[in-house]
């Protein structure tokens, strides 16, 4: 017997819960999508429109980074590569990563294991060093992950979560 009456219905029931998001987040129910709206919502950044950004997603609202654009990204699997534009640098990137990759699984679930906000002046310089090129597989070191982390472990003292945010993340876990 087949398996495709089971797929058609594991298919039917995943269109319902990506409608449902894309109406709590007012936009496509897409991995960047989500992750933008989490950020927005964790760590008070003002969205820009869709369709005007000019290479980052938003600006931080609140604290030391007030003013300061960001790029919000969502690896499901934290893999060390990132999206780093060639033509436009926001002042930061933050990503959230899920698990490390596991080569013989084939899901990427979408889960927050850590969190880790760069600076993107320096990022891009540390990258240019090592004669890394910049694209949509941009492959950071792990040096530079650690660093650069906040989230569970708080490395990078430009952003400091507080215990509400941190519970707010680990509903992603």
């Amino acid at each position: 017997m087949s398996d495709l009456p089971w797929l058609a219905s594991l298919l039917k029931s995943r269109n319902i819960i990506d409608g449902k998001m894309a109406t709590l987040i007012g936009r496509a129910a897409q991995v960047g999508n989500v992750a933008e709206y989490i950020a927005a919502t964790i760590f008070h950044i003002e969205l820009d429109e869709a369709g005007k950004r000019r290479g980052y997603d938003g600006r931080f609202t609140t604290g030391s980074l007030a003013g300061q654009t960001v790029d919000v990204q969502w690896r499901p699997r934290r893999d060390g590569q990132m999206n780093i534009k060639v033509d436009t640098l926001p002042d930061y990137y933050l990503v959230f990563t899920g698990p490390e990759s596991a080569t013989s699984s084939f899901s990427n679930p979408w889960l927050i294991d850590a969190a880790f906000l760069f600076h993107g002046g320096e990022l891009r310089n540390a990258l240019r060093e090592r004669g890394v090129q910049l694209g949509s597989s941009t492959s950071v070191t792990g040096p530079l992950w650690e660093r650069a982390e906040i989230f569970p472990i708080s490395r990078n003292t430009r952003l400091q979560i507080l215990e509400d945010e941190r519970q707010l993340l680990l509903l992603f876990r």
